[in-house]
C-alpha cells in the first residue's frame, strides 16, 4: 500500500513539474508573439500604410491611363480594402480617437503638395474625423503616388472623399474619366460603392 502511495505522489510530483514548465513556456511565447503595445502599433500602421499605398497606386494608374488617352476615356478599376475597414486597427496603429477614411486628388497648388512630386498626387489616408491625413515625415498617417496630370487649381487645389471605416466595403469599384464639359471633381457613392473621379488638365 506504501508503495502505491509513494508511485501516487511521485506521478502528481511529475506532473506539477511539466505543467510547471509548459506554463513557462506558454508565458514566454506569448510574451514574443503580441510583442509590446508599441511595437505592435508600429507593425500595425506599416500594414495600414502598405494597404494605403496599394489602393493609391490602383488610383493613381488609372487617372495615368485616363490622362493618357485623351478627352472622352473612361477606366473602371477596383480597389481593396482590408485594415482600412476597422476602426480599431486604424485607432491602434495612429492613436485617432475617431478616424476617417481619405482618398484624395491634391494638386500642385495645395499646401498638401509634397515635396518632390511635380504634377498631381493621389493621397490615401487615415485623420481624425474633420481634419486631413499626414501624408509626409516621420508621423505621417497616410501615403501618396504621383500621377502625369498636371491640376493646378487655386479654388480646389484639393478635392477629398471622406469614407467611414465601418462603412468601406471589401471592394470599391473606381471609375475615371475625361468629360471636358465637366471640372474635375471626386465622388463616392455608398449604395453603389463606386468612386468616381473625372479629370481635366488645368484648373477646376
Amino acid at each position: 500500500m506504501g508503495l502505491v502511495l509513494k508511485r501516487r505522489a511521485q506521478i502528481s510530483l511529475e506532473f506539477m513539474l511539466v505543467f510547471a514548465i509548459l506554463m513557462v513556456m506558454l508565458l514566454y511565447s506569448v510574451r514574443y508573439v503580441t510583442f509590446s503595445s508599441d511595437t505592435s502599433s508600429q507593425a500595425l500602421a506599416l500594414q495600414v500604410a502598405v494597404e494605403e499605398k496599394s489602393v493609391a497606386n490602383v488610383i493613381g494608374g488609372a487617372i495615368d491611363q485616363v490622362y493618357a488617352q485623351g478627352p472622352g476615356s473612361r477606366v473602371t478599376v477596383y480597389a481593396r480594402f482590408s485594415l482600412l475597414r476597422s476602426g480599431k486597427h486604424l485607432r491602434n496603429a495612429f492613436g485617432i480617437g475617431d478616424p476617417i477614411v481619405y482618398i484624395m486628388l491634391i494638386g500642385n497648388e495645395s499646401s498638401m503638395f509634397p515635396d518632390g512630386a511635380v504634377n498631381s498626387v493621389v493621397a490615401v489616408g487615415v485623420a481624425e474625423r474633420g481634419s486631413y491625413p499626414v501624408i509626409e515625415g516621420d508621423s505621417r498617417t497616410g501615403v501618396w503616388v504621383p500621377t502625369f496630370l498636371r491640376y493646378n487649381s487655386t479654388t480646389r487645389p484639393e478635392l477629398a472623399v471622406p469614407l467611414d471605416p465601418e462603412n468601406i466595403p471589401p471592394v470599391i469599384r473606381v471609375v475615371v474619366q475625361w468629360d471636358p464639359e465637366e471640372p474635375v471633381g471626386i465622388e463616392y457613392n455608398e449604395t453603389s460603392s463606386t468612386l468616381t473621379i473625372n479629370i481635366r488638365v488645368g484648373g477646376p
